[in-house]
């Protein structure tokens, strides 16, 4: 009996050994896969005539592999209820498995970076939400897919020969099990205790976290350090955040406060109770008595980026009829998308949500009724929803209708108005929406006026262009960003078209019987990543910059042309200037009023991007994070350095708009 339980004991212990002996020899394969995928990452999207230091680039290093080992000993850990007894063939299914899992994982964080300037991050998921098919049909358009299958292949292949080298010279299956009892239960204990540092991160500090992924002043270089594995787990992470609607609290606590009151106390709002915090979010000073109200017509324009406008000239002409046009406009040129994908965008600026998806669910079934479209509403408005896209995409022919508006006009209703539309891969040309325009605005009843909030979609990836169009020939000497990307060129041809076209719908409504009682006003709806990826501290302020214009009647445009602001400014700004009184959220500031010299911190310039950065006058940060700090000013002044004040003030800004939205749709 005592020898069959001495045998069971040592049996056991041999294969807890082999299994911890395993894991360690998989590790070594991982960590050097996503290691080299990150020193290829640094070298495919290294700006020509970027400079780092050697100590920058060899922190990175060492944090990088950090967080691999990281990823790679959690996985081995995981992996401990079956390592110790699984066969030799088995075992190598599971490492070739986890190998090219890990290496796949890294591919599509190094193009989502090239994509989205950033590593993996929740939009990612939008692939599953989106026309699947079309983004895929763009994918193989737009990017090196042969290329890149073969780099997963040959970076697999290397580690697969790696662990082969290694499983030759530890042997993992009998190290020790010759040596006495005492000497392998010690094997085990250091063995599995490094295994735990390892998937901690740290023998002593805070286990590795999302803030440790900041360690140097450049955001470029930071984006380096995490790998596909992390990334996609914080990504995760922000998503089932972002999709608890179960507890209002939770984004309040997230950003450091216990409660709407908290929050509100910081920004100087009443604040005895969350009824008063709300009614505080909702008030506006009153308009004048007989304020008339004006047609807003507002264009979301895809991937309408304020960069090429810096070089715009008679020989780089990349706004066509836009051009004359924007001298009586008020152009506020330093001006942030509020989300780097379409869809997200479009939530932000309807919704004033930082919760994205927010309509794709049953929130989608229920009118919000701070939404624009039913603010406009409620204000005696027809509204109108025109897309050159398909309506049914992201479900928007469903939730529009129930957010207030009237009616939704997508590419299949343009193609039974104009038989000559083709539908192609993300809908029909932009020309149609404007056709269409024209004919419906002039046949509007002049005794109610009307919203038409418009997405046009022409400006995307693979940059097609009708068959008819001509080409303005473009002197590539202006341009005078990056030039890394094959679709730069491709890219400010449909930039062009997209946007004379807007010019001609700007001349047309002020040279006619609308002039006087329309205001038209356009943005982006996100940067894209044919103009490079910003890695100069001198062009990082562009990272997020899209344009927003306003054409009308004698505008006044004020003193915060040039001043920090984004999507959360644009409606506090129209509506008052359309005469729009309602219940629309305060979510930004009316950017036509001058800024006092010691502003609130409701009216503070300031940007804020729904993934959870702000930037000021002098830079940019993740929000309660000192450390991720850039100085991102085209001049950045002397002093130029996180402000804690203006994080704490952003950072309640956006605790109560993440609040306002889970409190009214609490389950």
């Amino acid at each position: 009996m005592k020898h069959a339980i001495a045998r069971t004991l040592t049996s056991t212990l041999h294969g807890i050994l082999r299994g911890l002996m395993r894991a360690w020899v998989l590790i070594v394969p991982l960590v050097v896969a996503l290691s080299v995928i990150r020193w290829g990452q640094l070298a495919y999207f290294w700006p020509q005539g970027y400079q780092a230091s050697s100590s920058d680039l060899a922190t990175v290093a060492v944090q990088g592999f950090r967080f691999d080992l990281k990823v790679s000993a959690i996985a081995g850990f995981l992996l401990l209820l079956v390592l110790p007894w699984v066969s030799g063939p088995v075992y190598r299914r599971l490492v070739t498995g986890l190998v090219c899992l890990f290496v796949f994982l890294g591919f599509i964080n190094l193009h989502y970076f090239g994509f989205y300037k950033t590593p993996i991050d929740s939009v990612i998921f939008g692939l599953f939400e989106d026309d699947t098919a079309a983004v895929l049909q763009t994918i193989w358009h737009d990017f090196p897919v042969v290329g890149t299958l073969l780099a997963v292949a040959a970076t697999a292949l290397l580690g697969l020969v790696i662990h082969r080298r290694v499983v030759d010279w530890v042997e993992p299956d009998t190290v020790l099990q010759k040596r006495a009892v005492t000497l392998r239960m010690l094997a085990v204990v250091v063995a599995l205790f490094a295994l735990l540092f390892a998937g901690k991160g740290t023998l002593r500090q805070m286990a590795l976290q999302r803030q440790h992924l900041t360690v140097t002043t450049s955001q470029f270089l930071n984006d380096m350090v995490p790998n596909g594995v992390i990334a996609l787990k914080y990504a995760w992470d922000n998503r089932r955040q972002s999709q608890n609607l179960s507890d209002p609290l939770v984004g309040l606590k997230a950003l450091g406060f216990d409660s709407p009151q908290a929050a509100a106390q910081v920004l100087g709002l009443p604040h005895a109770t969350e009824a008063e915090v709300r009614d505080a979010l909702y008030r506006h000073e009153p308009l004048p008595a007989g304020t008339p109200k004006k047609n807003l017509v507002f264009f979301l324009m895809e991937s309408w980026s304020a960069e090429p406008m810096l070089y715009q000239s008679p020989t780089f002409d990349v706004l066509g009829r836009m051009a004359p046009t924007l001298d009586k406009a008020c152009h506020f040129s330093n001006f942030e998308s509020a989300q780097p994908g379409t869809h997200p965008s479009l939530e932000a600026i309807l919704f004033s949500s930082p919760i994205t998806p927010l309509t794709m669910g049953d929130a989608g079934r229920k009118p919000l009724p701070w939404g624009v479209a039913q603010v406009a509403k409620q204000a005696g408005y027809d509204t109108l929803f025109v897309t050159s896209a398909r309506s049914g995409w992201r479900d928007l022919n469903r939730v529009l209708k129930v957010q207030g508006f009237d009616e939704v006009i997508d590419a299949n209703n343009l193609k039974a108005d104009y038989p000559d539309a083709t539908i192609g891969l993300w809908g029909v040309w932009d020309s149609y929406v404007y056709r269409y325009l024209e004919k419906r605005m002039a046949a509007q009843p002049k005794d109610r006026p009307l919203f038409v909030f418009v997405l046009t979609a022409t400006n995307h990836p693979p940059y097609d262009l009708p068959a008819d169009y001509q080409k303005v020939p473009l002197d590539m000497s202006q341009w005078k960003g990056e030039t890394s990307e094959a679709t730069l060129v491709p890219n400010l041809h449909t930039y062009r078209y997209a946007h004379d076209l807007l010019g001609a719908f700007v001349q047309q409504v002020q040279s006619g019987p609308l002039k006087d009682t329309t205001l038209i006003a356009a943005t982006g709806d996100h940067n894209v990543r044919s103009f490079g990826v910003y890695a100069e501290p001198s062009r990082r302020y562009l990272m997020r910059q899209v344009p927003f214009v306003i054409w009308g009647p004698q505008l006044r445009c004020g003193q915060q042309l040039t001043q920090p602001a984004s999507h959360r400014d644009m409606f506090n700004t129209l509506f008052p200037l359309a005469g729009i009184e309602g219940n629309y959220i305060n979510a930004g500031r009316n950017l036509l009023k001058d800024v006092p010299a010691q502003p609130d911190p409701m009216n503070a310039p300031r940007g804020l991007f729904f993934t959870g950065e702000a930037r000021n006058a002098q830079g940019m940060w993740q929000l309660g994070n000192p450390k991720s700090f850039v100085c991102t000013a085209a001049r950045p002044p002397q002093s130029c350095e996180f402000n804690a004040q203006d994080d704490l003030q952003e950072r309640a800004r956006y605790a109560l708009l993440d609040w306002n939205v889970r409190i009214s749709l609490k389950k």
